[in-house]
């Protein structure tokens, strides 16, 4: 999805692809790895880069409030320009889990044939010293767990398969 966002009097031009549970975030050209998840009724958790933000989002009509600990921020949001928009109902057909970076995989926490809701994990992934849950991008049924715990994988390895 593209869309301008207007932040502070600038217009940023925003590309958000999803990649594995994750969102790969270009910002007028700058790249960023994002984590995005729900903490509560409109609070989330960023982790952005390795670095974690708290945040809270006030909807409001073309914009969002952002309340972070030291600042809030209005930003208008334009049209999108190309892709779905947020809440759109995603393409059928698998939806493939693949490593966002190199790393080890730490746990499995599904096996082909069971059923999860969209957001459950399916693997646990230490990259960079971190563990990472790896999440179905939608509800479905595990097709496929492509790795067993102490795997290293490579970035852009299949993890699992969700159809």
């Amino acid at each position: 999805m593209i869309f301008d966002a207007a932040v502070l009097g600038r217009t940023l031009r925003v590309e958000v692809t999803e990649r594995g549970g994750l969102y790969a975030v270009l910002i007028d050209g700058k790249a960023f790895e994002v984590d995005y998840r729900e903490t509560g009724r409109d609070f989330v958790s960023l982790l952005v880069d390795g670095k974690s933000y708290e945040a809270g989002l006030e909807p409001r009509a073309g914009a969002c409030i952002v309340h972070l600990p030291a600042d809030t921020l209005e930003v208008e949001l334009g049209e999108a320009a190309r892709g779905a928009a947020l809440g759109a109902k995603k393409a059928a057909g698998p939806a493939r889990v693949v490593a966002p970076m190199p790393g080890k995989i730490v746990r499995v926490l599904v096996a082909p044939g069971q059923e999860v809701p969209a957001g459950q994990g399916l693997v646990v992934m230490e990259a960079m010293k971190m563990e990472n849950e790896l999440r179905a991008p939608r509800g479905g049924v595990v097709e496929q767990v492509a790795v067993r715990e102490g795997q290293t994988v490579e970035n852009g390895a299949l993890l699992a398969v969700v159809t």
